[in-house]
């Protein structure tokens, strides 16, 4: 009885979703379809992004399964029409994507996968590399996100090609910020969670390690090394920097308001230089200090003439993740001449994945006060 051969396994890796890796395998059916062979569609998830699904014009789409699940209707991959139709090659996303139970007799799709390829028909598919079985805990532990769909290292490392789908966290983020990757309802928590730049830079590190065919050890050694470093927070450490102009007990309450949503301590920071401080000034610093107290956080006083410089080293320093100032009230005049503290800070820290929040305020500001002293409250 003759043996049918195997079909070939390519797969697009990802540091993380939005990278483009779904995209990259639509145009490489596409490409392949264009040079004569028969490509089709098995499951192509688009989350409605516009730009993918014009991707997926020109290619057959066989037909998803309908599961009804606990009164909900839900779309799978067909494992019997694909195997029935035996295209040449078969586009499947999503690889570590659990199957709806009563889809099919497989809980996995990297099952549906192989059983694709012992048929005999070549699967071009995607896959995160903290879905990789190995990574898994490890990427849990970085980012504090639970990685519940896994695929076996062996699975993955049976492919054909492994071709790493490259985007920088730079980029990443903006995309997540112009509403490329997730809903806008999502995308702040997205920033301050998973999206962190840390944590991308982390997950491509991770990824460019895979592709290199590093041993398990070599790659629990890298783990190991970025956990000593501190470079993996699973919590959030906030600091709201105040002045001593009026309304920034405001801008300390939103703080307070904000570390306790994400359960995290909050220090506050005052920066202080060689100009003179006014009396109505340290009047509202001993009044804010005091607030300080009431709230439960604590009072840190940096020295520094460079304001925004002085805050991220700060950040730095003590592994800050996000920082609360206040909106800036200055003159056009002194916008001029020195340049905003609030832009050069939002500059500095993004450099480092720090996220800044900017609160208005809602008091009147006297103006006369130094450049400094309303930039960075």
């Amino acid at each position: 009885m003759l043996v049918e051969p195997a079909g070939k396994f390519r797969i697009y890796l990802g540091a993380a979703a939005g990278v483009g890796k779904t995209v990259a395998m639509l145009d490489e059916g596409l490409r392949r379809l264009n040079r004569g062979t028969d490509v089709a569609i098995g499951f192509v998830e688009s989350h409605d992004r516009p730009f993918t699904q014009k991707r997926t014009e020109g290619l057959e789409v066989i037909s998803r399964k309908s599961v009804t699940y606990k009164g909900k209707r839900f779309e799978e991959l067909d494992l019997d029409a694909i195997i029935k139709r035996r295209p040449e090659v078969v586009l499947v996303d999503e690889l570590a994507h659990t199957n709806v139970p009563g889809s099919g007799h497989n809980a996995k799709r990297w099952q549906d996968v192989l059983e694709i390829l012992d048929a005999g028909i070549s699967v071009i598919t995607t896959v995160n590399i903290q879905h990789v079985e190995s990574l898994a805990d490890a990427v849990e532990t970085m980012t504090g996100a639970k990685v519940k769909e896994r695929v076996p290292d062996w699975v993955v490392r049976r492919a054909d090609q492994i071709e790493l789908v490259d985007s920088s966290p730079e980029q990443l983020r903006r995309r997540l910020l112009h509403g490329n990757i997730y809903p806008t309802d999502k995308v702040s928590t997205a920033l301050t969670h998973f999206f962190r730049h840390e944590n991308l830079s982390a997950l491509r590190d991770l990824s460019l390690r895979f592709m290199a065919d590093e041993t398990e050890e070599e790659m629990l050694n890298y783990i190991g090394r970025l956990k000593s470093q501190g470079q993996w927070e699973t919590t959030e450490r906030i600091i709201v920097a105040v002045t001593g102009i009026p309304g920034s007990d405001q801008i300390l309450h939103r703080a307070a308001r904000i570390a306790a949503r994400f359960r995290s301590e909050l220090r506050v920071v005052h920066v202080t230089h060689d100009e003179e401080t006014s009396k109505p000034m340290e009047r509202n610093l001993e009044s804010l200090k005091e607030l300080a107290s009431d709230l439960g956080t604590h009072w840190v006083e940096l020295r520094g003439d460079d304001v925004a410089r002085t805050l991220v080293q700060y950040a730095l320093d003590e592994r800050i993740t996000q920082i609360v100032i206040g909106s800036t009230f200055r003159s056009r005049w002194a916008e001029m001449t020195s340049g905003s503290i609030n832009k050069r800070l939002m500059r500095d820290a993004a450099k480092y994945g720090i996220d800044v929040h900017i609160i208005a305020r809602r008091e009147p500001i006297f103006e006369d006060v130094s450049p400094d002293d309303g930039a960075n409250g």
